[in-house]
């Protein structure tokens, strides 16, 4: 059984906290970190045995995570991570699209100096061709992360973190379409100097134009289109 990275002493920790929720939380956790991928089964049982709860909480997070789109439950058969479609991918990115456009507009609103620093900081940690994909998607995620919370929005912040459950469910990573890592950090580089420049117009096309293009490296990898 794969084994989320998440401490589920820690995660358990909250006096308001159900059994269920705990379990939802642990299991979208493990989704998350590609610990079960799409298209792969997640045993009741072994969830259960793994926390050290009764079948039942695993039951009502597996509802749950079924309601949020993560998992398929079908009878008999138990739970399965969900797998997204060519139309499903292109309306997740549609989405993505406007929510980050406002996230860099926003963010080149009220951005503090500290939080564009942390922007450009993270463009100089990716300043390599060492053809490292992982490492690229992951500074490629803070990146990301910094621009929503400088934005100083909770409800969009709300709604781009509800996003990133769908994203999760999509293969691999974009950074290992050939020429990705050099194209998505020059397109970083124009959001954080439109954000620098407060210019919010400029911040929200170079985000869309980021989005749109990630989505052609996307239906690339996962479709073979070019």
């Amino acid at each position: 059984m794969a084994k989320s990275t998440a401490n589920p002493s820690t995660i358990r920790k909250g006096a308001d906290t159900s059994l269920g929720e705990f379990v939802q939380v642990w299991l979208r956790d493990a989704i998350r970190e590609g610990q079960y991928p799409p298209g792969s089964r997640i045993r009741e049982a072994e969830v259960a045995e793994r926390l050290d709860v009764s079948r039942t909480p695993v039951r009502e997070a597996f509802g749950r995570l079924q309601a949020d789109g993560l998992l398929i439950l079908t009878p008999w058969r138990g739970a399965q991570v969900a797998e997204l479609d060519r139309n499903q991918v292109v309306e997740l990115y549609a989405m993505r699209r406007a929510l980050e456009g406002t996230a860099a507009a926003l963010a080149a609103q009220h951005a503090s100096k500290a939080e564009i620093d942390l922007l450009f900081d993270l463009l100089d940690q990716d300043n390599t061709g060492d053809g490292d994909s992982l490492r690229h998607a992951d500074l490629n995620r803070q990146f990301h992360q910094a621009l929503y919370g400088a934005g100083h929005n909770r409800y969009l912040l709300k709604a781009l973190n509800a996003l990133g459950d769908s994203l999760a469910l999509l293969k691999s990573t974009t950074y290992e379409v050939s020429g990705r890592a050099t194209t998505a950090r020059a397109q970083h580089v124009s959001i954080a100097d439109a954000i620098k420049k407060h210019d919010s117009d400029a911040a929200e096309r170079a985000a869309r134009a980021h989005i749109e293009s990630a989505e052609r490296a996307r239906i690339q990898l996962l479709f073979g289109e070019q």
